[in-house]
């Protein structure tokens, strides 16, 4: 650590008094998250290319404001899920850096709930572009 620089404790952070730049600083951070994720994590990437994927559609199709919900809402479920499932592998890598069956199983459960989310995604993207682009399908001339 570099010397004159001091480690703030979470008991330190929590006794500050609310200030605008304390609540500035701490979205600097979650930007951090964000940034951070993208960088490592392979699988948000993915993530990012289908949310882009869908919202592109979404302009195109001309969604209304509860599609646009849903499609929000999906979307921020896989990436909160992707955040959690990061965090608890980066802090689990931290804790015990070798193999433990324990934290094997903790990995695969918020694996699972990524999947789980991605799956619903996907499914709400298809209950809510399918339909709209078989109609597109039989009713424009210059595709048949």
């Amino acid at each position: 650590m570099p010397e004159g620089s001091k480690v703030t404790t979470y008991r330190e952070m929590k006794s500050d008094k609310f200030s605008m730049k304390s609540r500035l600083a701490s979205f600097r951070y979650a930007f951090s998250g964000l940034r951070t994720l993208l960088k490592n994590e392979h699988n948000s990437r993915i993530h990012i290319a289908a949310t882009i994927v869908a919202i592109t559609a979404g302009i195109i199709f001309k969604l209304d404001l509860q599609e646009w919900c849903l499609i929000m809402l999906v979307i921020g479920i896989v990436f909160i899920t992707e955040l959690l499932n990061s965090a608890l592998e980066a802090l689990a890598d931290h804790v015990e850096p070798g193999m433990n069956d324990l934290i094997g199983k903790a990995k695969d459960y918020s694996a699972a709930a990524v999947l789980i989310s991605a799956i619903i995604a996907l499914i709400t993207g298809l209950l809510i572009f399918f339909p709209k682009l078989i109609h597109l399908l039989h009713i424009s001339p210059s595709i048949r």
